[in-house]
C-alpha cells in the first residue's frame, strides 16, 4: 500500500512539474477589460504630448466639472486670456476652461518600475511556490495565482505611494478627491490592474 501511495505522489508531482512549464502570467490593465484605463496607463507609463487637433485644447476648471465648451450657453473668450469664461453677473467672469495649445503629461512609470524594484523578491517568492509544489502542499496553477496577486497588489501600492512627478496646481484643484497623488483620483485606475493566468497557447485560464 505504501508502494502504490508512493509511486501516485511520484506521478502527481511529475504531472504538476510538467504543468509550471505550461502557464504564464500576464500583469497589467487589459484593454479588453476596459480601454480606457488602458490607454491611460500608457500615458502615465511612458508619458505623452497630447496636441490640440483645431487651435486650442479647452481644459475644465472645477466650475465646468465634466462638462465640454458647447455644453454652456454664453461662452466667451476674453480679449487678451486663453481662457473661455461665462459672465458671472456682477461684471466679473467666472472662468470655465484654460484654453493651451497642448499638455505635456509626465512619465510616471509604475509598472516597469515596480518590475525593477521587486523582481528579486518576486523570484524569492516563486522559488518558495515551487517548493510549495514539490511538497504537492499546492497546485502549478496555485503558483501563478499567488504570483499574480502578489505582483498586482504591489503595483497597486506603487501607485499608492507615487508622488513624483507632482502635480501641476492647477491639476490639484480640480481634484475630485483633492489630494496630491498623481495615480490615484477616484481609484478607478488602480482598481482595474489585474493578472491573468494563461496556458501556453496564449489561452486564458
Amino acid at each position: 500500500m505504501e508502494y502504490i501511495d508512493e509511486n501516485h505522489n511520484l506521478l502527481e508531482l511529475q504531472r504538476e512539474l510538467d504543468e509550471l512549464n505550461r502557464y504564464a502570467i500576464e500583469i497589467g490593465i487589459f484593454g479588453s477589460d476596459d480601454s480606457f484605463y488602458a490607454m491611460l496607463a500608457g500615458v502615465h507609463e511612458f508619458g505623452m504630448q497630447i496636441r490640440a487637433k483645431n487651435k486650442y485644447l479647452a481644459i475644465p476648471t472645477k466650475e465646468a466639472g465634466t462638462k465640454r465648451p458647447r455644453d454652456f450657453e454664453g461662452l466667451f473668450k476674453p480679449k487678451g486670456k486663453n481662457v473661455l469664461a461665462l459672465a458671472d453677473g456682477n461684471g466679473g467672469i467666472k472662468v470655465m476652461f484654460i484654453l493651451k495649445e497642448s499638455v505635456n503629461i509626465p512619465e510616471r512609470s509604475f509598472i516597469r518600475s515596480t518590475f525593477d524594484e521587486k523582481n528579486d523578491a518576486w523570484m524569492d517568492f516563486l522559488e518558495d511556490q515551487i517548493q510549495r509544489v514539490c511538497e504537492l502542499e499546492i497546485t502549478s496553477r496555485d503558483v501563478f495565482e499567488n504570483l499574480g496577486s502578489i505582483i498586482a497588489g504591489d503595483i497597486q501600492k506603487k501607485m499608492i505611494d507615487l508622488r513624483s512627478p507632482s502635480l501641476s496646481g492647477f491639476t490639484k484643484e480640480n481634484r475630485k478627491n483633492g489630494g496630491d497623488n498623481p495615480l490615484v483620483d477616484t481609484g478607478g485606475l488602480k482598481r482595474h490592474v489585474t493578472w491573468k493566468v494563461v496556458r501556453d497557447d496564449g489561452s486564458d485560464v
